[in-house]
């Protein structure tokens, strides 16, 4: 069944939406070291950057799904147990708080889910689910399915735990356990993560002052579960989390901390009527340092310490599923998000000394109110109406900047509130000609509003300085695709067409080239780069999936997916010069190949090749990312019954991935050979 793309279940098949399911079995078995990675075996799924969580800023966590505009801002909604996962301040996702061992398993749905989410759901949604605490998982028969729900009650304390050691100097322990409590469960999860890291910059270019990328992180978790009459369910989640990041010079930190709360209900009122609710608050800080290195990268120079990024979130939704006679489905439902914060910052290093402080941020409401139709037209043809109605508002929007020295008032900026409605419309459709054959079309309406970071907060990374902008519009976007599934046998093939016109793109827009001193940006100094956050008037993305999947044996299941796409900027009044230009950090091309092989009872392989093509780092398309070819490879050999030893080496060919690019010429490079391996057991 598929929840993500209505917020109610419904079997796969019903979806006229691009939908990739991956099971906790799948995600735990891909031979990488972060859940991230794991995604990318979906060629759509994409972050800002080509690095993963293992040695990414978060800031550059965020989630691109079909290449829509990738950037540190997500504009896919990610979401963990019907919980938005996307940062409250930035938009960006922190991968590294996500459990992985006791994941039940992950949607993907591309294009799709708009009319249900809302704000942020522009380019589709990720949804991640937490195993039931009231289930277990253990090894079944060989040849099958390799691990299958069990209730507790039959087997009492249950659990799961992985212990893993490999290159870097870096360990994980992950665990996650199931108690039997009075009439319900309590569940307790829990990671401790550490790596020394690897450079991020190059070989050839790399100084004294750069040195490996270490990190480390960990959290705790329960849950409470509990039957609170014949069908309706409690469960009460709580977590806190705490990571701490090198970023590749010593004086390039971050540290994030976050405690989140949540309670959801679920009820079955009789055959015909389900409905679910959930209330969540979430309390996060940040920190982060950033830095200036010199020309022969042998000493850096401070830029600014954003010493604290205070942020909340609070939320609510409701969701009913009404079932109709002749199969006709419709749900309904209406959601409430708020969100504040703000940036604390120290800037303009003169001295030895930070000689100003920047505070600035705001407050964002969401309302949403949404409703979806399913139900036949003819025997083999079924069809999907939906619309949904927001209402944001933005409040307290404040930009101060003071002489740290005098506490004089340099800037003291306080921004008129904004408030807008906003209609998100869909609609599709699903004909089966014959039981081999699903042929799919949809189409829908969405938006994004830019994220408090995008609107207050200018940056600084290196010699690249990024000014932000209050005034910037509410991004919008048109999506249609076209879809053909046929299945034969232990063949299925899939292909889908795709389009969306993206309108107000908020990016990163070159005004600036130094040194100098300029407008709205200030001094630049050589070899950097003057930018601002524009919205650029349209963007077309547009391209082609294909898929197959072959299972010649019950041991043996071959893989492989391919996206094109052709994202490019084809209006924009503020920066012409981009007409034309591809947008930066997207491919055209993008595969990804796989297989689970299991030649003897006891052992599994799990390689994965993944081809990239070219891409640019900039919006002028100036800064060119070469092609990659990765190579990966998982295995597993199965000890006993209840515990098995894994092995992953993540680019096994040591293959170069550039990730970045500056103008100064500098190249940062992802993850090389990566071995890991470790134990895993259950009870």
């Amino acid at each position: 069944m598929v929840v993500s793309a209505s917020r109610g279940a419904e079997p796969p098949g019903q979806v006229p939406f691009a939908v990739t399911a991956l099971s906790g079995e799948n995600l735990r078995a891909a031979p990488t070291a972060t859940l991230d990675g794991a995604l990318r075996s979906v060629p759509s799924f994409s972050l800002f950057r080509r690095s993963d969580s293992f040695s990414a800023n978060p800031t550059a966590q965020g989630v691109s799904l079909r290449g829509l505009g990738p950037s540190g801002a997500s504009r896919s909604l990610v979401l963990l147990d019907g919980v938005p996962l996307n940062d409250p301040f930035g938009g960006w996702v922190a991968w590294t708080k996500v459990p992985r061992e006791s994941l039940a398993g992950a949607e993907l749905v591309r294009g799709g889910g708009a009319t249900a989410w809302g704000n942020a759901a522009l380019g589709g949604i990720v949804q991640l689910f937490t195993e039931n605490p009231a289930s277990r998982l253990l090894d079944d028969k060989p040849n099958s399915n390799p691990r299958s729900l069990i209730d507790y009650k039959s087997t009492g304390i249950t659990g799961r735990l992985a212990v893993s050691a490999g290159a870097f100097d870096t360990h994980s322990v992950e665990g996650v356990v199931n108690l039997p409590v009075g009439g319900g469960t309590v569940q307790l999860l829990g990671r401790d993560f550490s790596t020394d890291g690897y450079s991020l910059v190059a070989p050839e270019d790399r100084g004294s002052i750069d040195q490996p990328a270490a990190s480390e992180h960990r959290w705790l978790a329960g849950r409470w579960q509990q039957n609170l009459g014949e069908g309706l369910q409690l469960t009460v989640t709580a977590r806190t989390y705490r990571e701490q990041r090198n970023n590749g010079t010593p004086y390039q930190q971050n540290d994030s901390r976050e405690n989140f709360a949540s309670v959801a209900l679920e009820a079955q009122a009789g055959k015909a009527f389900a409905w679910n609710a959930v209330g969540y608050g979430q309390d996060q800080r940040f920190a982060s340092t950033f830095s200036s290195v010199n020309a022969t990268r042998t000493a850096e120079t401070p830029a600014s310490d954003q010493y604290a990024v205070p942020a909340t979130a609070l939320g609510a939704a409701w969701t009913g599923v009404w079932q109709g006679v002749n199969d006709a489905r419709t749900s309904a439902g209406l959601d409430y998000r708020r969100v504040r914060g703000e940036t604390r910052e120290y800037f303009t290093f003169s001295a030895g000394a930070f000689t100003r402080q920047r505070v600035a941020g705001g407050t964002q409401d969401v309302t949403g109110i949404f409703a979806l139709h399913e139900r036949p037209l003819a025997k083999n043809l079924r069809a999907t109406l939906g619309g949904r109605l927001d209402f944001w508002r933005e409040q307290d929007g404040h930009r101060r900047e003071t002489d740290r020295a005098t506490g004089t008032l340099l800037r003291n900026d306080a921004y008129a509130d904004r408030d807008s409605a906003e209609f998100s419309p869909s609609a599709g459709l699903v004909w089966q000609p014959a039981k081999e054959w699903r042929v799919r079309a949809a189409a829908q309406q969405s938006f994004r509003r830019p994220t408090l970071n995008e609107l207050y907060r200018p940056f600084r990374v290196g010699n690249v300085i990024t000014e932000a902008n209050t005034a910037l519009a509410t991004e919008h976007a048109t999506s249609a695709e076209f879809g053909v599934e046929h299945s034969l046998g232990h063949l299925t093939l899939g292909a889908g067409l795709f389009w969306n016109d993206l309108r107000d793109a908020v990016g990163n827009v070159t005004i600036a080239k130094g040194p100098g001193t300029f407008p709205i940006v200030g001094f630049v100094p050589a070899g950097g780069l003057g930018r601002q956050r524009l919205n650029l008037d349209r963007v077309r993305v547009q391209g082609v999936e294909l898929s197959a999947k072959w299972q010649p044996l019950p041991t043996l299941a071959l893989t492989a997916d391919y996206l094109y796409n052709d994202a490019t900027v084809r209006a924009t009044a503020l920066a012409p010069n981009l007409v034309g230009k591809r947008l930066a950090q997207v491919p055209r091309h993008t595969a990804a190949f796989g297989a689970t092989w299991q030649p003897v009872k006891k052992i599994s392989l799990t390689p994965r090749i993944r081809a990239l093509d070219r891409q640019f780092e900039d919006d002028e398309n100036l800064l060119r990312l070469g092609a990659a070819l990765v190579v990966d490879l998982g295995a597993s050999y199965q000890l006993t019954d209840r515990c098995e030893f894994y092995f992953t080496a993540e680019n096994l060919t040591n293959a170069r991935l550039e990730t970045g690019r500056s103008a100064d010429g500098i190249v940062n490079t992802g993850t090389p050979r990566l071995v890991l391996g470790g134990v895993r057991g259950v009870w």
